[in-house]
């Protein structure tokens, strides 16, 4: 294979890092092309448990290339940060971890954009992570205001864009926020100076890099962040992340054609959660849907927030397998489901009395969407240490058969456990 990519299918959080993990030791280039430190992974590599949240989950490989691709947008602070947690909790440099340069920065302007702009909204609030990359990408597509990695390490270019950019912002911002504090263009330059130089001897044309890794028939891994559920076109709009998360990302957010890519997997839970705002028709406010949270330990990697969750929605799941094109499911968290007496996946929805197993592309819709259950026996038994698929109780075999048929795609990986061993091939 050339290329695979993985990619979550639902609101997020569908643990796509142990699924990157466990196949990076087939790849030999991990591709991070999207999103920035609003994404989370958490990854349990030779006994130690890693909080990933900006880089690929590749960089716990030393012997494989990390890759940052152009369609990231980047806090160099918290960057820098999180890879010097890395390298303390490992007690080795990081070396294989590349940036592009065509990659956009993110500033104090964009976090206190869309701390403004989420408090004006109130009840309506998207539930974004405020970490300023809506704004960010906001400006990317605007033009005017963006600075790209490129800019960014070359000091002359940097201030000047700096001197062009900090008084517009303060007028925006002043506006959004009579009391908020004007912001020095000298100020950030001198911290983001010191940032640019450790990041320097990172930047490089990744566009570039990739392609030649491909001539030389190397195999890539694309890591997906976020879901499929949160494209900024294909998703639940506006309660969506600002990048295209579903698989139509890859190719615009790397560089490299997505014919090259051979095999897409998508991720989904067991069941279904979502972090933020937004319609989710299968959400539990129960005893169920607690259960589901405490025992899948569902608080966010980076903001802790506690995630909504609720049962397998798999006419959302089915939308997200659809535009993603992807051709089978990893299904994570399986054991979280073990000792409910039943269980529910959602199979259809019921919008102003007539059934559908379309996903609504408007939100008004799916808000009003009724879920339509399919009820299946639980299991009792663990199967935490089950090692392969005839093993699993009869009625989780019935359940992933289930999944598999109302999600339209075959299920090839159980995930029973956080440990790369509790994996089960199908």
């Amino acid at each position: 294979m050339a290329a695979t990519a993985v990619i979550g299918l639902q609101w997020g959080d569908e643990a796509k890092g142990k699924i990157v993990d466990l196949l990076t030791e087939d790849h030999d280039v991990v591709v991070r092309y999207l999103g920035g430190n609003n994404a989370g992974h958490t990854v349990v590599f030779n006994g130690k448990t890693y909080k990933l949240s900006l880089l690929p989950a590749g960089v716990l490989h030393p012997e494989k290339t990390s890759v940052i691709a152009g369609g990231v947008v980047i806090n160099p602070k918290a960057f820098l940060e999180e890879l010097d947690s890395i390298e303390k909790q490992n007690g080795a440099t990081v070396d294989n971890l590349v940036v592009s340069d065509r990659a956009h920065v993110i500033f104090p302007w964009h976090q206190l954009e869309e701390a403004a702009l989420e408090k004006a909204r109130k009840d309506e609030a998207i539930g974004t992570t405020m970490r300023g990359i809506g704004p960010c990408y906001r400006d990317k597509a605007g033009r005017t205001h963006a600075i790209r990695m490129g800019d960014f390490i070359r000091p002359d270019v940097f201030r000047r864009r700096l001197e062009e950019i900090v008084p517009q912002k303060n007028t925006i911002i002043k506006a959004l926020d009579p009391d908020a504090t004007p912001l020095s263009a000298d100020a950030i330059y001198e911290e983001f100076q010191a940032y640019a130089d450790r990041l320097r001897p990172r930047i490089t044309d990744t566009t570039a890099l990739l392609h030649r890794e491909l001539k030389a028939d190397k195999k890539l891994l694309f890591e997906g962040a976020q879901g499929s559920l949160l494209d900024i076109d294909h998703g639940t709009f506006p309660f969506v992340t600002s990048s295209n998360s579903s698989g139509c990302g890859i190719h615009g957010g790397s560089g490299v054609p997505e014919r090259v890519i051979d095999r897409m997997i998508g991720v989904v839970k067991a069941y279904t959660t979502r972090v933020g705002g937004g319609p989710f028709p299968t959400e539990l406010h129960d005893e169920t849907g607690q259960r589901i949270r405490d025992v899948g330990r569902e608080y966010g990697t980076v903001t802790g927030r506690p995630r909504r969750c609720g049962w397998l929605d798999a006419v959302a799941t089915r939308y997200g397998a659809m535009i993603s094109g992807v051709d089978c499911i990893a299904v994570a968290l399986l054991d979280v489901l073990t000792g409910l007496p039943e269980l529910s996946i959602c199979e259809a929805y019921e919008i102003d009395g007539e059934r559908t197993t379309d996903f609504p592309s408007h939100i008004d819709d799916l808000a009003k969407a009724k879920p339509v259950y399919r009820t299946l026996p639980g299991w009792t038994e663990d199967i935490c240490g089950v090692k392969k698929l005839a093993d699993f109780p009869k009625a989780a075999r019935e359940y992933l058969d289930a999944l598999a048929e109302l999600v339209e795609r075959p299920v090839e990986i159980i995930s029973v456990g956080p440990d790369r061993e509790q994996t089960v091939i199908v």
